[in-house]
């Protein structure tokens, strides 16, 4: 017997699109690909930004927003510039909720660098080598190697804001996120830079 496809209803539509910020064809069709559940509709956009988001990884973005964060009653204070390809995109609610999360994340996880490409030479150098200190000795060459780069990518998931898991949804890493909405919006999306700023701290 022959199935019939899902038709989401007007309002379903509406929903998901102000609570994705997606296009009108991408949210019906992930409603229809997750027969009206709305959770699943939303993780499928997700995922389809993600690929999108790779696709544009070599287009330019010099729009965006500068967003602010401050919390503690104003002893911690966040600036964070995330640009974008078009004054339309930095007007869109979804990527100014975006700007705001980040800010939000790197108070609360105070973030050393924004990637790998950012942690200076000797920095990533020299904790390698006291990672290496921590391999019991006697192992081969091989097995030593595997370890060092499995701690140091666990390093890198600590210290760089892109490779931190994103503090509202573990799930996914803020770089992660960044593809998501880059993804929904059609439009490159970068974290430029970001600084924290606490009370009494140089």
């Amino acid at each position: 017997m022959e199935t019939t496809a899902y038709k989401p209803s007007a309002d379903e539509i509406k929903r998901l699109r102000e609570e994705t910020g997606a296009g009108m064809s991408d949210v019906r069709n992930a409603l229809v690909w997750a027969n009206g559940d709305m959770e699943r509709a939303k993780a499928r956009l997700g995922e389809l930004g993600q690929a999108k988001a790779e696709k544009k990884a070599e287009r330019s973005a010099n729009e965006g927003l500068v967003g602010s964060y401050i919390h503690a009653g104003g002893k911690i204070g966040v600036l964070v510039e995330i640009n974008c390809e078009t004054d339309f995109v930095a007007r869109n609610e979804r990527f100014r909720d975006l700007v705001r999360d980040v800010a939000m994340h790197v108070a609360a996880m105070s973030p050393q660098y924004l990637d790998r490409d950012a942690v200076p030479a000797d920095v990533a150098a020299s904790v390698q080598a006291e990672l290496e200190k921590t391999v019991p000795p006697g192992k081969p060459a091989d097995i030593v190697e595997k370890i060092v780069s499995g701690k140091l990518n666990k390093w890198f998931e600590e210290h760089t804001l892109l490779e931190q898991p994103f503090v509202k949804d573990d799930s996914q890493t803020v770089g992660e996120l960044v593809n998501s909405v880059s993804g929904i919006l059609g439009e490159k999306i970068k974290v430029r830079r970001y600084v924290k700023f606490a009370l009494g701290e140089e």
